[in-house]
């Protein structure tokens, strides 16, 4: 419990709740049990409902809140308050990776992907889907693969390109950028090389550049690639591998109301996939004298720790299901699974330090270890911070009773519908 009291400490959570209006001075919610409530009832049981992480924080506080008190308090200043402290944790909680690739070169090394979450059609005004009649948030993160920190999250309609939320800078020197197809383009590649950053992302398949030289000299009759079109020709060649020098058009950044055009030479590098019979194509700027085909193929792999982070959000968390029309409700969801995800690793953290040496913690067993147990560890961390909830009994007479009492239950309405009339 120390340990996690030391990722959030009360005081802290109180404070900053204060500091941004969260809840009023003398007001009786307990932050610190909402923050874990939240928390925990997020990992905690089949489905993620606003009744259950109340009843969850009836189960914690030496107060229950009642319905209405708790549904009131779901604002934007809490989602607001919710992204501060998942950027706080961001700072602290490492995220375990498998990366098996040489990465000591490089000073990190960034992922950067998003992924769409479905959302209540009735939210399509406020998070616009790229199909009518739909609604859908994207989750955007820069993940550090060598830190295994996550550097960067941002939430947009599903309508937001990811490539508008990634930045050039000098912040890009001696690290190395691995990318999808969603965030290609030629100005970025060429920004990233002049801030003596580096990059490799899969070459899109509307992308068809010169090639103006073969970086390796092969054997026999081989079909000469020199002035031809990559993928005018990548069908005809059966080598294990291809790498060449490519030259790329592309528009400049506006200066003076104008764009103008320039050419960058870049390096182009497939991979054969002898059970798909094609070619597995990447774009970089990483020199052949440092990384062969296959050390690049090797490195692009280590994009499956952003992708097991978002399956693990979505299968484990459910994070793609919202019942509910409020877009406010919506980022508070979102936060408090970040949150969840976020403890869940620090959790594991202390786990793999007690534990022996030789044993293996995948994270999708652990996910599920965590939310199994998820109600036990809200229990003891209350009981940690010295909170004394009402007796049991008293919490379950309070959430099981009847709330709106002109509501008649279904008990309540055969009884009168089969009582004998009274003849006149």
């Amino acid at each position: 419990m120390r340990r996690l009291t030391t990722l959030f400490p009360s005081e802290f959570l109180e404070e900053h709740a204060e500091e941004l209006g969260v809840v009023e001075r003398e007001g009786k919610l307990q932050i610190p049990v909402l923050v874990w409530a939240l928390v925990f009832g997020f990992a905690a049981g089949e489905s993620r409902t606003l009744a259950g992480f109340r009843r969850c924080y009836n189960a914690t506080a030496d107060e229950p809140i009642s319905s209405g008190g708790f549904y009131h308090r779901l604002t934007p200043t809490l989602a607001e308050y919710l992204r501060d402290l998942v950027e706080a944790a961001l700072d602290e909680v490492a995220v375990p990776d498998a990366v098996d690739a040489d990465i000591d070169r490089f000073r990190d090394v960034m992922i950067a992907d998003g992924t769409v979450l479905r959302l209540h059609e009735f939210l399509s005004d406020e998070f616009q889907a790229r199909h009518e009649e739909q609604a859908g948030a994207k989750l955007h993160l820069l993940h550090n693969a060598t830190d295994q920190t996550i550097e960067r999250i941002d939430v947009t309609d599903e309508k937001t390109h990811d490539s508008a939320l990634f930045k050039t800078g000098s912040w890009l020197q001696g690290r190395l950028v691995l990318f999808d197809r969603a965030y290609f383009k030629y100005r970025r590649f060429a920004l990233i090389d002049e801030n003596d950053g580096y990059f490799v992302s899969r070459l899109k398949q509307n992308a068809n550049p010169v090639i103006t030289a073969e970086l390796r000299e092969w054997r026999g009759r081989a079909i000469p690639l020199e002035g031809k079109q990559i993928h005018d020709v990548v069908n005809d060649l059966s080598r294990k591998y291809i790498d060449v020098e490519v030259e790329a058009e592309f528009k400049r950044g506006q200066y003076e109301g104008t764009r103008s055009l320039d050419t960058k030479r870049f390096r182009v590098v497939g991979v054969r996939n002898e059970d798909a019979d094609d070619y597995h194509l990447y774009i970089t700027n990483l020199p052949r004298e440092e990384f062969l085909p296959a050390d690049l193929a090797t490195l692009y792999r280590c994009r499956w720790e952003v992708e097991t982070l978002f399956r693990e959000l979505k299968t484990q968390y459910e994070l793609d299901e919202f019942d509910t029309n409020n877009p406010d409700v919506v980022k508070i969801l979102l936060y408090a699974a970040l949150l969840s995800l976020l403890v869940s690793r620090e959790l594991l953290d202390l786990v793999t330090e007690q534990a022996d040496d030789e044993i293996v913690f995948p994270p999708e067993r652990w996910a599920a270890t965590f939310r199994s147990h998820a109600q036990l560890i809200l229990h003891e961390l209350g009981e940690y911070l010295g909170y004394s909830p009402p007796p049991l009994l008293e919490r379950l007479i309070e959430d099981a009773q009847k709330i709106h009492q002109q509501r008649p239950i279904l008990q309540e309405t055969l009884a009168t519908a089969t009582q004998p009339r009274c003849e006149s």
